[in-house]
């Protein structure tokens, strides 16, 4: 849509449908604000007049709230945008636990210095992983299942099935092959 229309009236869309949504979050208050006023009325047999001025106070509220709603907001991103740009670090935060890919130059803070990644085109981050002899080095990323490999081999005798052992040795050898380069 935005190469249709442009950035602007992408925003104004989005914009126009926040309103929306806040509308129908009014909406949805004052229903429920009736509902439960004329309920309480009728289950307490409370006057008229009772039933009005309280409909009336919800109403004050919801309005105020809606009208606050946006001050509050306001008020809480300009805490966060001056908190976050005395201290770059409590700017967002990509965790990359278990690895990621950094797609565009991305600058990251090392021991006094500044490091780069990313900035010839694609780079992974992968985290590291103590072997059973102690090593740290990247995990393999196999399925960790055993693979069970059968041979029937049918001779007529015990001459012929040693007569045929080279060649089965050579089918094993090709299929244990192909095993370690697909993991």
């Amino acid at each position: 849509m935005t190469e249709l229309f442009g950035e602007r009236f992408e925003a104004e869309m989005s914009d126009v449908a926040v309103e929306l949504q806040r509308i129908r979050d009014l909406g949805t208050s004052v229903g429920t604000t009736l509902t439960r006023s004329l309920r309480g009325a009728i289950m307490e047999g409370r006057s008229l007049r009772t039933l009005l001025a309280d409909i009336g106070r919800a109403f004050a509220d919801i309005a105020l709230k809606a009208a606050l709603k946006p001050l509050g907001e306001l008020v809480s991103g300009g805490i966060e945008s001056l908190f976050s740009g005395l201290n770059p670090a409590l700017g967002q935060v990509t965790p990359f636990a278990k690895g990621g890919v950094l797609a565009a130059p991305t600058y990251f803070p090392m021991a006094g210095q500044w490091g780069l990644a990313g900035e010839a085109g694609p780079e992974a981050i992968l985290p590291l992983q103590r072997g059973a002899d102690g090593r740290l080095g990247v995990a393999a990323g196999g399925g960790g299942q055993a693979v069970t490999v059968n041979f029937n081999v049918s001779a007529p005798d015990a001459r012929s099935f040693v007569a045929a052992e080279a060649e089965v040795n050579a089918m094993l050898l090709r299929a244990v092959r192909r095993g370690t380069r697909g993991s």
